[in-house]
């Protein structure tokens, strides 16, 4: 070979070296370029962590839609209170307001003002004293005091009432203590201290603990189960708070593992129930140790895929897009549930169910995102689409996701805990106040009543209906 022809396939190798290694390095911007483009629509980042926000919505005509109630919008008004319920004061008209001549009763009924209003802050509270007088017994020689009432002496300063009340402020409104300080000295002209308030906390605490057990006692017996996580703040170390909701209560436990070794502390190695989750390492391990039956979010599913949609390269995009196809007539049969019998609604759920798993692992692309979600489902998808064979399973995991925004809110607002009392009060109100919520109870009256129970030595109400 001549030297002119040695020196050209030498420049087109070296242009073939040059050549793929620009498209290594185009291929690790796309990639770059695709985690940034993460938010709370396209993976499990928070809505907090969106530099960009969404713009607001606007008709189409371009115009601003105006605040307050929106056209043809069904207008909601407050029911009244009962006749019964109200200490109505009568007023009569004797003279003619205009022409003060005499007037006669009317038949029209009478216009009505109903009005809520606090009572004054010196009958909203009161002041109870107990006197122990001593006496003197001659054959033992010492002095005896009357024999107080136990309950009033384990409330001490402050009754079960006004307990509660300390307690609602600092579990369901995130009031620290210095703010409810402040809310008693000016509503009730009181002085409470901060380290009083903390010990009142840690007898509600002490109080709700039988209640917390019980649930966890119920935890691994439960058919159903979404179970969600997320950071909790304790001083200077980072722990967790787990959420577990089942049908009729939930139950939040703080732990500084995000590991399995939770789920196996609360749930044992012998729970036989459905458990709905997303697709954390932690479940997955759990799922495989016991053998146990899964329902992954189809909602963080979808996520995944809308970050394919939105990826820069064409193949990814092709491949999300014909999944997101799929997911939104899978779930648009879910939405039209009430249009079908309940046989149609099965049959039409089970195919929409085959088509996404059949798009999910046919044509792939030869690309690294892609083939991550196709073998994801290829490996996972009895565990993604349970719910279609088995009956009362959520495709998402929505309910413990909105069972532990709550903590979330509780977290930003009070910053979290100090310790392990903090850490057992606050398990234990959450429960408390999810669990209320949830069955429609109050919870003002519920930690009333379990504070009432406490200081009287007697066992405390329990969170889940009669029967149960």
């Amino acid at each position: 070979m001549s030297t002119a022809g040695t020196h050209a396939c030498a420049g087109c190798a070296a242009l073939k070296q040059e050549l793929e290694l620009l498209r290594a390095q185009l291929a690790q911007l796309q990639a770059e370029l695709a985690a940034l483009k993460k938010n709370s629509s396209n993976s499990s980042k928070p809505p907090s962590s969106d530099f960009i926000k969404k713009p607001n919505d606007k008709p189409a005509d371009g115009s601003k839609r105006k605040r307050g109630g929106q056209p043809n919008h069904p207008r909601h008004e407050r029911a009244p209170f009962a006749d019964d319920d109200v200490n109505y004061t009568d007023l009569f008209c004797f003279a003619c307001p205009d022409c003060h001549g005499p007037v006669v009763p009317s038949e029209q009924p009478p216009k009505v003002l109903q009005q809520l209003d606090l009572i004054m802050p010196t009958e909203m509270i009161s002041v109870v004293g107990f006197r122990s007088h001593a006496c003197w017994c001659a054959n033992c020689q010492q002095v005896h005091y009357a024999a107080m009432d136990p309950a009033a002496l384990r409330a001490g300063l402050v009754g079960p009432n006004l307990t509660a009340l300390i307690a609602y402020l600092k579990g369901t409104c995130h009031c620290s203590y210095s703010t409810i300080r402040t809310f008693i000295q000016d509503l009730f002209h009181i002085k409470l201290s901060d380290g009083l308030l903390v010990k009142i906390i840690g007898k509600v605490s002490a109080s709700l603990e039988q209640v917390y057990r019980e649930l966890a006692f119920c935890l691994p017996n439960e058919p159903f189960l979404n179970i969600d996580e997320t950071g909790h703040k304790d001083y200077k170390t980072q722990m967790w708070t787990w959420c577990f909701r089942a049908s009729l209560y939930t139950l939040f436990k703080i732990d500084a593992s995000r590991g399995s070794d939770v789920l196996f502390e609360m749930l044992g190695r012998e729970f036989d129930g459905v458990m709905g989750c997303d697709y954390f390492s932690a479940y997955r391990k759990y799922m495989k140790d016991c053998n146990v039956l899964v329902q992954f979010c189809l909602a963080h599913f979808l996520r995944d895929v809308r970050f394919l949609v939105d990826h820069p390269n064409p193949r990814n995009r092709a491949y999300g897009r014909r999944l997101l196809q799929c997911l939104r007539e899978m779930f648009g049969v879910i939405h039209d549930r009430d249009q079908y019998t309940q046989q149609e609604f099965e049959i039409h759920l089970q195919n929409a169910g085959d088509t996404l798993g059949a798009e999910a692992v046919w044509r792939v692309p030869n690309t690294k995102e892609a083939r991550n979600l196709a073998n994801r489902f290829e490996k996972h998808g009895e565990s993604y689409l349970r719910f279609i064979t088995t009956p009362g399973i959520q495709p998402t995991n929505n309910l413990a996701e909105q069972a532990i925004r709550f903590v979330v809110i509780d977290r930003k607002v009070t910053q979290g805990t100090r310790g392990e009392n903090g850490q057992r009060w606050l398990e234990r109100i959450w429960t408390v106040i999810a669990t209320c919520r949830q069955t429609g109870r109050s919870v003002f009256t519920f930690l009333q009543e379990s504070l009432s129970a406490y200081f009287a030595g007697r066992p405390t109400p329990s969170l889940l209906p009669d029967g149960t």
